[in-house]
Protein backbone atom coordinates (compact mmCIF):
# COMPACT_ATOMS: atom_id res chain seq x y z
CA UNK A 1 0.00 0.00 0.00
CA UNK A 2 1.06 3.66 -0.81
CA UNK A 3 1.02 5.26 2.33
CA UNK A 4 2.76 8.73 0.74
CA UNK A 5 -0.84 9.67 -0.77
CA UNK A 6 -3.82 10.08 1.10
CA UNK A 7 -6.54 9.18 -2.08
CA UNK A 8 -9.78 11.00 -1.36
CA UNK A 9 -13.35 10.85 -2.65
CA UNK A 10 -15.01 14.23 -2.69
CA UNK A 11 -19.07 13.89 -3.20
CA UNK A 12 -20.86 17.61 -3.44
CA UNK A 13 -23.21 18.30 -6.05
CA UNK A 14 -21.97 22.38 -6.90
CA UNK A 15 -18.96 21.82 -9.59
CA UNK A 16 -16.95 24.74 -8.61
CA UNK A 17 -16.79 23.45 -4.97
CA UNK A 18 -15.62 20.31 -5.51
CA UNK A 19 -12.89 21.85 -8.12
CA UNK A 20 -11.85 24.18 -4.94
CA UNK A 21 -11.80 20.96 -2.84
CA UNK A 22 -9.66 19.35 -5.39
CA UNK A 23 -7.26 22.14 -5.65
CA UNK A 24 -6.85 21.99 -1.86
CA UNK A 25 -6.27 18.10 -1.93
CA UNK A 26 -3.78 18.31 -4.69
CA UNK A 27 -1.95 21.09 -3.75
CA UNK A 28 -1.03 19.48 -0.09
CA UNK A 29 -0.50 16.18 -1.73
CA UNK A 30 -3.26 14.22 -1.67
CA UNK A 31 -4.60 12.09 -4.63
CA UNK A 32 -8.55 12.79 -5.74
CA UNK A 33 -9.36 9.23 -6.06
CA UNK A 34 -13.14 10.01 -7.91
CA UNK A 35 -15.77 12.82 -7.78
CA UNK A 36 -19.45 12.46 -7.05
CA UNK A 37 -22.55 15.09 -7.55
CA UNK A 38 -24.78 13.23 -5.05
CA UNK A 39 -25.01 10.92 -2.48
CA UNK A 40 -26.59 7.87 -4.43
CA UNK A 41 -22.92 7.87 -6.96
CA UNK A 42 -21.02 8.76 -4.18
CA UNK A 43 -21.70 5.72 -2.24
CA UNK A 44 -21.15 3.77 -5.84
CA UNK A 45 -17.66 5.12 -6.10
CA UNK A 46 -16.91 4.60 -2.75
CA UNK A 47 -16.79 1.16 -3.41
CA UNK A 48 -15.42 1.37 -7.36
CA UNK A 49 -12.32 3.18 -5.55
CA UNK A 50 -11.89 2.52 -2.36
CA UNK A 51 -10.55 5.77 -0.87
CA UNK A 52 -8.45 6.48 2.35
CA UNK A 53 -11.58 9.05 3.14
CA UNK A 54 -14.53 10.62 1.60
CA UNK A 55 -15.36 14.14 2.14
CA UNK A 56 -19.13 14.54 2.15
CA UNK A 57 -21.79 17.42 1.49
CA UNK A 58 -25.06 16.98 3.79
CA UNK A 59 -27.01 19.03 0.90
CA UNK A 60 -27.64 17.10 -2.17
CA UNK A 61 -29.97 15.79 -5.04
CA UNK A 62 -31.11 12.55 -5.57
CA UNK A 63 -29.32 11.47 -1.95
CA UNK A 64 -28.44 13.56 1.04
CA UNK A 65 -24.94 13.77 2.86
CA UNK A 66 -26.67 11.96 6.22
CA UNK A 67 -28.25 9.22 4.02
CA UNK A 68 -24.65 8.31 2.64
CA UNK A 69 -23.24 8.29 5.46
CA UNK A 70 -25.64 5.56 6.93
CA UNK A 71 -24.94 3.68 3.80
CA UNK A 72 -21.19 3.83 3.49
CA UNK A 73 -20.82 2.84 7.28
CA UNK A 74 -23.66 0.16 7.01
CA UNK A 75 -21.23 -1.06 3.77
CA UNK A 76 -17.74 -0.48 5.24
CA UNK A 77 -18.07 -0.06 9.11
CA UNK A 78 -14.55 1.44 9.11
CA UNK A 79 -15.54 3.95 6.52
CA UNK A 80 -13.47 7.28 7.00
CA UNK A 81 -15.96 10.57 6.37
CA UNK A 82 -15.35 14.05 6.30
CA UNK A 83 -19.07 16.20 6.77
CA UNK A 84 -19.01 19.07 4.55
CA UNK A 85 -21.89 21.52 4.91
CA UNK A 86 -22.28 25.37 4.51
CA UNK A 87 -25.27 24.53 7.21
CA UNK A 88 -23.21 25.14 10.64
CA UNK A 89 -26.33 23.77 12.90
CA UNK A 90 -25.87 21.75 15.65
CA UNK A 91 -27.85 19.12 15.75
CA UNK A 92 -27.07 18.21 12.12
CA UNK A 93 -23.04 17.94 13.31
CA UNK A 94 -24.09 16.09 16.48
CA UNK A 95 -26.08 13.85 14.26
CA UNK A 96 -23.33 13.34 11.57
CA UNK A 97 -21.15 12.26 14.20
CA UNK A 98 -23.76 9.47 15.49
CA UNK A 99 -23.84 8.37 12.40
CA UNK A 100 -20.07 7.64 11.78
CA UNK A 101 -18.48 10.83 10.91
CA UNK A 102 -15.16 11.70 11.76
CA UNK A 103 -14.89 15.12 11.52
CA UNK A 104 -17.23 18.26 10.16
CA UNK A 105 -16.33 21.33 8.41
CA UNK A 106 -18.41 24.09 7.88
CA UNK A 107 -18.24 25.94 4.21
CA UNK A 108 -16.49 28.40 3.59
CA UNK A 109 -13.90 26.47 4.54
CA UNK A 110 -10.40 27.02 5.41
CA UNK A 111 -7.99 24.71 3.36
CA UNK A 112 -5.66 24.08 6.03
CA UNK A 113 -9.07 22.80 8.11
CA UNK A 114 -9.74 20.44 5.02
CA UNK A 115 -6.07 18.99 5.09
CA UNK A 116 -5.80 19.16 8.92
CA UNK A 117 -8.61 17.28 9.02
CA UNK A 118 -7.83 14.75 6.73
CA UNK A 119 -4.84 13.59 8.24
CA UNK A 120 -5.64 13.57 11.46
CA UNK A 121 -8.84 11.64 10.13
CA UNK A 122 -6.73 9.00 8.60
CA UNK A 123 -4.02 9.04 11.13
CA UNK A 124 -6.85 7.92 13.54
CA UNK A 125 -8.76 5.63 11.42
CA UNK A 126 -8.30 1.51 11.82
CA UNK A 127 -6.37 -0.52 9.05
CA UNK A 128 -8.69 -2.46 6.99
CA UNK A 129 -9.13 -4.58 4.31
CA UNK A 130 -12.14 -4.88 2.42
CA UNK A 131 -14.05 -7.78 0.28
CA UNK A 132 -13.70 -7.09 -3.49
CA UNK A 133 -17.16 -5.44 -4.55
CA UNK A 134 -19.92 -7.67 -4.05
CA UNK A 135 -18.30 -9.02 -0.88
CA UNK A 136 -19.39 -8.92 2.70
CA UNK A 137 -17.72 -7.02 5.08
CA UNK A 138 -16.29 -9.17 7.81
CA UNK A 139 -17.21 -8.02 10.77
CA UNK A 140 -14.84 -6.51 13.12
CA UNK A 141 -16.43 -5.26 16.30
Amino acid sequence: MDTGKIRVLIVDDLPFMRAAIRAVLEEAGMEVAAEAENGRDGVFLYMQTRPDIVLLDIVMPVMDGLTALQRLVRQDPLACVIMCSALGEQELIVRAIQLGARDFIVKPFQPQRIVGAIRKAVRHSAPRSLPPPGGRASPSE
